[in-house]
C-alpha cells in the first residue's frame, strides 16, 4: 500500500485508508484535508508529482485545480459583500457600466455568481492564448448579448465565471481577482494558494497527467446531453498541455487557473463552513457566509444537461456545497457539522471513460470520522 504522510485523527482514519487505495489505484498523486470547526483533523498526501514517479510528491506540492478555483472566485465576492462594498442584488452595470449593453441592464451580481447570467461561452474565441488578455476578453463580454434572460434558467459559466467576477472585484478593489485574493485571502489565512502563479513557485508545481490512454491533447468538453450529443461550445478547447503551460500559469483566469493543494483548498474554504472564521483569522460576518448555501436556482443545467441547484457562488448538493474541478478535485463544505473536505491529484479520470468517485469517496470517509 502507497505511504501516507502527514497527520489523521484516529476518527478519521478511513479518510487515509481511502486515500492509499486510491494512490494504489488510479492516482500517480494527491492530497486529502478534513477541518472540522475551523481547525484540521487531517492533512496527508502521497504519491509522486510526475508521471515518471520518480518526484514524490511533498508536502508543499501544487497543483492546477481546475475548476474548484471558482470556489475561491466566489469568495472574494462574498467578501466584498459581507463588507457592504458589493450589493448581490444589484445591477452588474452599477459596477461595470459598459456591461449594460446589448440587453444586460438587468443581470444582477447574483446571476452571475449562479451561473444564470445567460453568458456560458465566450463569443468569438478561436484560442487558447485570447483567454490571456484580460482587457479584450472582459471588453468581449460586455458587448456579448445573454443566451436568455437572465435569471430564469441555468448554464455552467466554465470560464466565463472568472472574468465576470473578477472584473466586478476589479472595478470595485482597483485589484485583479487573484491580487484581491492574495491580499484578503491567502495572506491572512497563511493558505498556499495561488489565482495566476509566479515563477518563484514553478518548482513546486506537479503537472496534470492525462487520464489513462490519453495524451496531453486530452480537452475539456461540454458534457453529452440525454442525446449523445454534445454542446456546440464557443470557444477553443482547453487542453492538459495547455493547463501545464507557464502562459497558463502566469495569466489571470479566475475560474480555472488556481494552483494549491488540498490544505489550502480546505483551510480557505472552511471559512464558510465554520462561520466565516479559520484558525482565529475571520474573513466573514456568520451572516456572510449564508449566501453560499442559500438556493438561488433549481433546474436543469443547460451547459451540464442535468438538474443543478445553485446558490451564490457554489454548486448545492443536499446539505453541502462547493465545487470540483476538471479531471477530479474538488471541495465540499457542510455547514451544519462545520466541515470542508477537499482533495487535490495530479492524474486525471475522463468521465466519459471512466466513473471517478475518488474525491467523493475522500467526502464519505470524513462523514464516517464525524459519526
Amino acid at each position: 500500500m502507497t505511504d501516507i504522510r502527514g497527520f489523521c485523527e484516529p476518527r478519521f482514519a478511513a479518510v487515509r485508508e481511502v486515500l492509499a487505495a486510491s494512490l494504489d489505484k488510479d492516482d500517480v498523486g494527491a492530497s486529502a484535508t478534513v477541518y472540522v470547526e475551523g481547525e484540521p483533523v487531517v492533512d496527508i498526501w502521497g504519491g509522486y508529482a510526475d508521471a515518471d514517479r520518480s518526484v514524490p510528491w511533498d508536502r508543499d506540492t501544487l497543483v492546477g485545480v481546475n475548476s474548484t478555483t471558482k470556489n475561491m472566485t466566489a469568495l472574494c465576492a462574498l467578501i466584498l459583500a459581507d463588507r457592504g462594498r458589493l450589493d448581490l442584488s444589484a445591477p452588474v452595470a452599477d459596477y461595470w457600466p459598459e456591461f449594460a449593453a446589448a440587453g444586460k441592464e438587468r443581470v444582477r451580481v447574483r446571476h452571475v455568481l449562479s451561473h444564470t447570467a445567460g453568458l456560458p461561452d465566450l463569443s468569438g474565441l478561436t484560442a487558447v492564448e485570447e483567454l490571456y488578455d484580460w482587457e479584450s476578453v472582459t471588453a468581449g463580454l460586455a458587448a456579448q448579448a445573454p443566451e436568455w434572460e437572465p435569471g430564469t434558467a441555468a448554464g455552467y459559466h466554465a470560464l466565463t465565471f472568472g472574468f465576470l467576477v473578477g472584473e466586478i472585484v476589479r472595478r470595485i478593489t482597483g485589484r485583479s481577482l487573484g491580487e484581491f485574493f492574495a491580499d484578503e485571502v491567502a495572506h491572512p489565512l497563511g493558505a498556499d494558494f495561488h489565482i495566476g502563479l509566479s515563477a518563484a513557485h514553478d518548482h513546486r508545481v506537479a503537472p496534470l497527467i492525462p487520464p489513462p490512454s490519453l495524451t496531453d491533447e486530452y480537452a475539456a468538453d461540454a458534457p453529452l446531453g440525454p442525446d449523445g450529443v454534445r454542446r456546440e461550445n464557443a470557444g477553443a478547447a482547453i487542453r492538459v498541455k495547455d493547463t501545464n503551460s507557464v502562459a497558463w500559469r502566469r495569466a489571470q483566469i479566475p475560474a480555472v487557473n488556481g494552483f494549491g493543494n488540498a490544505r489550502s483548498v480546505a483551510r480557505v474554504q472552511s471559512v464558510l463552513s465554520n462561520r466565516g472564521s479559520v484558525g482565529g483569522v475571520r474573513l466573514l460576518s456568520p451572516e456572510g457566509c449564508e449566501p453560499a448555501w442559500q438556493e438561488v436556482f433549481r433546474g436543469d443545467d443547460r451547459v451540464l444537461r442535468t438538474p443543478m441547484s445553485w446558490t451564490v457562488g457554489y454548486g448545492r448538493f443536499g446539505n453541502t456545497f462547493g465545487w470540483g474541478g476538471w479531471g477530479g478535485s474538488l471541495v465540499a463544505s457542510d455547514p451544519d457539522s462545520r466541515m470542508t473536505v477537499a482533495y487535490v491529484m495530479n492524474r486525471m479520470i475522463d468521465r466519459d471513460r471512466q466513473e471517478d468517485n475518488r474525491g467523493l469517496e475522500i467526502v464519505m470517509a470524513a462523514y464516517s470520522g464525524l459519526r
